[in-house]
């Protein structure tokens, strides 16, 4: 292992941390509410009524409700489009951002508070240091077409799950393979689970790959697994592992669990 390395680790480990614990991070979700679970459109803890009309959220809110929309006190009826996260959320309560979220033909939003019992609990994330062996040449294969399988969420529910190729490597003398999608920016994401899942390290977790080159190559770190953002609060809906990304194989690298 190289100094340099390490030190590279060290400061995306330590980065991780400062992102997840913000407040606006995955710890501050206190509630995930679809609207088609509350017909009369009053949320649980969450002031204004809220309804669905077509793809877009309708809030309706009163004076005493106290929300704020685009900064400025708001009353009365406003459309909101989905959000991509709570720094671009429209509407506030105090300190609350509320996001509107939609998955598939689902509307829900989300209740993010930096005063959240999980926020306030945080004691930091048990990840095993940077080890060269967890590190290796991959070659990322597109599919013909892509695919779109369903697979079970964090939430109890089935939804589908995008995927785009397949990466090939070799770790510790073993040829194995993961069903990845390409981002946005063309990196590369699998949610994986491994032999250490539920005995060592939370029960699946994700691997974000840089974007391949016009070969295919990649590279695959498991040094830099992520925990699935429903590791830190209840309310997120994470994907399962696709069938195949079940690795055999001890990954004992990366973010493994919470501290308690």
């Amino acid at each position: 292992m190289t100094a340099g390395a390490f030190e590279d680790w060290k400061q995306w480990h330590e980065h991780r941390i400062a992102t997840v614990s913000a407040p606006y991070g995955p710890l501050a979700l206190s509630g995930t509410h679809w609207l088609e679970d509350h017909p009369k459109g009053r949320l649980p803890d969450m002031p204004g009524r809220w309804a669905a009309d077509g793809d877009a959220v309708v809030l309706t809110a009163e004076e005493c409700d106290g929300i704020r929309v685009d900064g400025t006190p708001f009353t009365g009826e406003v459309r909101l489009d989905a959000d991509l996260g709570p720094d671009t959320a429209r509407v506030a309560h105090g300190e609350r951002r509320f996001v509107v979220l939609a998955r598939e033909k689902a509307l829900g939003v989300r209740d993010f508070d930096p005063a959240s019992p999980a926020r306030r609990a945080f004691r930091g994330i048990e990840a095993t240091a940077y080890e060269a062996r967890w590190s290796a040449p991959g070659r990322f294969t597109p599919y013909r077409e892509n695919r779109t399988v369903r697979v079970g969420n964090a939430d109890g529910r089935e939804r589908g799950l995008g995927l785009d190729g397949e990466l090939a490597f070799t770790l510790d003398g073993r040829d194995l393979t993961l069903q990845v999608t390409v981002q946005g920016d063309g990196s590369l994401w699998a949610v994986f689970a491994d032999a250490t899942s539920g005995h060592g390290s939370y029960r699946f977790r994700f691997l974000r790959p840089a974007a391949p080159d016009a070969q295919g190559r990649t590279t695959v770190d498991f040094n830099r697994a992520l925990l699935p953002p429903c590791a830190f609060a209840d309310h997120f809906i994470c994907p399962f592992p696709p069938p195949g990304n079940s690795l055999s194989a001890e990954i004992a690298a990366g973010e493994r669990n919470l501290h308690h």
